[in-house]
C-alpha cells in the first residue's frame, strides 16, 4: 500500500513536468515582421499613422504627415492619389512644396491620425490631431470640420478614432488638453493625465465627453458586440475598457496590460485585437536587431500572439485583412508595410 502511494505523486510530478515543457495553447506562434512587402509613398512622403479600407475592400488609405490622406489605386492603378484633406490645407497653400519639415508645418496643414470608415454611408472620419474630428464622403476631397471643442475645451491632440457601425456614433480620442501632437514626448515625460474620450453624434453633430482625466489616451476600437470601447493608453503601457452599453455603462477599468508602449488598437476580425506598439517597455539599445512591434489580445484581455521585427520598426498601427495580410501603419516611416499572419 505504501508503495503505490510513492507512486502516484512521482507520477504526477512526472506529468506536471511535461506540461511545463510543452508550449502554452492559448498563445500563437509569433508572427515575423521582419520580411514585409512595402508599398512605398511617393517620393519625399512619410508617416503612413493609419490605415484603412473602405466598405468595398478598396485601400488602403493612409493618413500621411503633409496633412494629407491618400488612397492606393493598385500596383497596376493610379498607385498612390490625393483623397481628403482639410480646409487648412488649401487655405495656407499646404499643396505647395516646402522645405520645412512636416512637423513645422502641420499645425497649419493637418496632422491627419486615426482612419476609420462608416460603411453604410462611405464616409470617412478623420482624426486630425490640430484641425480635430473630420469628415469627408466617399468621393474624397475637403473634409468637413466636425468638431473643434467638447466640453468647453478646445481638442488640442486628436488622435484615435473608431465608428459604431450600426449607429453611426464616432468615438475619438484627445490625447492631452496640454500638450499638442508635436510636443508628444512631453505627454509621456510629464505623465499628463489630461485626455478625453468622446462621442460625436452623427444625428445630432454633438460631441460628449465620456471620460476625462485620462492618461495619454491614444487608439481605439469598439468591441465586437459594441458594448465597451477598448482605449490604448501609451504612457501607462495599458489597455482600458471603457462600458458604453449594459449595466457597467460609464465605467471603465483595466483591460491588459501590455509590453510596450502602445499607438493604435484594432479589431482582428476573431473578436480581440490587434494593438501596435512603438517600442518595448524596457527596450535595450543592444542586443539582438528584435523586438516586439504588435500583440494580438483577446476578448476578454488574454495574449493571444506576439508580431516581432526589426528595431528600426516602430508601428503605429496594425490592421488585418480577411486574406490574412496585416497592413502595419508608421508614424516615421515611408511606406506601409504588408505582412502575412500565416
Amino acid at each position: 500500500m505504501a508503495r503505490k502511494m510513492w507512486k502516484l505523486p512521482l507520477l504526477v510530478m512526472i506529468l506536471l513536468a511535461v506540461l511545463l515543457l510543452l508550449p502554452s495553447a492559448a498563445v500563437a506562434k509569433a508572427i515575423d515582421a521582419s520580411k514585409t512587402q512595402r508599398l512605398e509613398l511617393p517620393d519625399g512622403l512619410v508617416g503612413p499613422e493609419s490605415v484603412a479600407f473602405d466598405r468595398r475592400g478598396a485601400g488602403p488609405y493612409v493618413s500621411i504627415s503633409d496633412g494629407r490622406v491618400l488612397k492606393y489605386g493598385g500596383e497596376g492603378g493610379a498607385g498612390w492619389a490625393t483623397f481628403a484633406y482639410s480646409p487648412s490645407y488649401t487655405k495656407n497653400g499646404c499643396d505647395v512644396q516646402s522645405e520645412l519639415p512636416a512637423v513645422a508645418t502641420e499645425s497649419s496643414c493637418g496632422r491627419p491620425l486615426g482612419l476609420r470608415f462608416h460603411n453604410n454611408s462611405g464616409n470617412l472620419y478623420i482624426a486630425d490631431a490640430y484641425m480635430g474630428l473630420m469628415r469627408v464622403g466617399p468621393d474624397g476631397g475637403e473634409a468637413t470640420v466636425l468638431a473643434t471643442e467638447a466640453g468647453g475645451a478646445p481638442l488640442r491632440f486628436t488622435n484615435g478614432v473608431d465608428v459604431d457601425q450600426v449607429t453611426g456614433d464616432v468615438y475619438f480620442t484627445d490625447s492631452s488638453t496640454t500638450y499638442t501632437r508635436a510636443q508628444h514626448q512631453m505627454v509621456t515625460a510629464s505623465g499628463d493625465s489630461t485626455g478625453r474620450v468622446m462621442r460625436y453624434n452623427r444625428r445630432t453633430n454633438k460631441v460628449t465627453v465620456l471620460l476625462s482625466g485620462v492618461t495619454y489616451p491614444n487608439g481605439i476600437a469598439i468591441s465586437a458586440d459594441r458594448s465597451h470601447l477598448i482605449v490604448a493608453l501609451t504612457g501607462p503601457c495599458k489597455l482600458m475598457r471603457y462600458w458604453i452599453r449594459g449595466p457597467k455603462t460609464g465605467t471603465s477599468e483595466l483591460f491588459a496590460d501590455l509590453p510596450g508602449y502602445p499607438d493604435n488598437v484594432r479589431p482582428d476580425g476573431k473578436g480581440g485585437y490587434w494593438v501596435a506598439l512603438h517600442r518595448e517597455k524596457y527596450e535595450l539599445p543592444f542586443g539582438s536587431d528584435s523586438h516586439l512591434v504588435a500583440i494580438r489580445i483577446g476578448a476578454n484581455g488574454e495574449k493571444l500572439q506576439e508580431m516581432r521585427g526589426p528595431k528600426n520598426v516602430r508601428p503605429t498601427e496594425a490592421v488585418e485583412r480577411e486574406d490574412g495580410k496585416i497592413y502595419l501603419g508608421s508614424v516615421e516611416l515611408s511606406y506601409v508595410s504588408i505582412v502575412k499572419s500565416t
